[in-house]
């Protein structure tokens, strides 16, 4: 499930890389480029939009347990779609002011000079808006990255603490075995020694009776 999810992460970050190229260059056009630049952005942008919508489906699916690393990415993936609209809205005002102004047919000088003036702030300011843009998308990830460490370092502390119980049991029961061998061992010594008094006894017993046996005989014949 993870693995499609890091696909549609891919597919989105790659494409909003193009978006973003595409969006600096819309001021920067002319005429009929630049109308069907801003029609492939519009598709671009409908296209993340639905790869925002599968990746929110695979979070949903995610157990709720690792769930909340991936929310993360996706709130960070959302404002970077905002972005990306606030972006184009500013560069699609650009274009409107641009068209406005060919259909009045405003050729003079000094409008003219002002529209390239206009359009070099515009663009400069998109530049620097991008610069921004990439500055905070890097910070963003920064954290994510820092967010994930965190989340990943509780998980392998978890699992030391579960295995440092697992240890404690197993010697636990390591000493119960040795305590139950130590009792067993004796029990078998005292089984031993009893057996051992025992034939001693049986053979102490025998001796008897045959040297008595021995006797009786001897004196019976003797007196004869």
């Amino acid at each position: 499930m993870s693995s499609d999810f890091e696909s549609y992460e891919q597919d989105f970050a790659v494409l909003t890389a193009e978006i973003t190229g595409r969006i600096g260059k819309v001021p920067k056009l002319v005429g009929d480029e630049k109308k069907q630049m801003v029609t492939n952005v519009e598709k671009q942008l409908e296209e993340a939009r639905e790869l925002l919508e599968q990746m929110e489906l695979e979070v949903r699916e995610i157990p709720p347990q690792s769930r909340g690393m991936y929310s993360s990415r996706m709130r960070s993936y959302k404002q970077e779609m905002g972005k990306l609209e606030a972006d184009f809205k500013r560069s699609r005002i650009a274009y409107s002011d641009e068209v406005r102004n060919e259909l009045l047919g405003d050729d003079g000088n000094s409008s003219e000079n002002q529209l390239i003036k206009l359009r070099e702030e515009r663009a400069h300011l998109l530049d620097n808006t991008e610069r921004l843009e990439r500055s905070s998308r890097r910070l963003e990830a920064g954290y994510q990255i820092a967010v994930e460490t965190e989340q990943i370092g509780q998980e392998m502390l978890e699992n030391l603490s579960h295995d440092r119980e697992k240890i404690q049991r197993a010697r636990e029961r390591l000493r119960e075995t040795d305590a139950n061998l130590g009792k067993s061992s004796r029990i078998l010594t005292g089984m031993l020694r009893r057996i051992i008094q025992n034939r001693i006894l049986l053979v102490v017993l025998a001796v008897i009776i045959i040297f008595t046996t021995t006797l009786a005989i001897y004196f019976s014949v003797r007196g004869r």
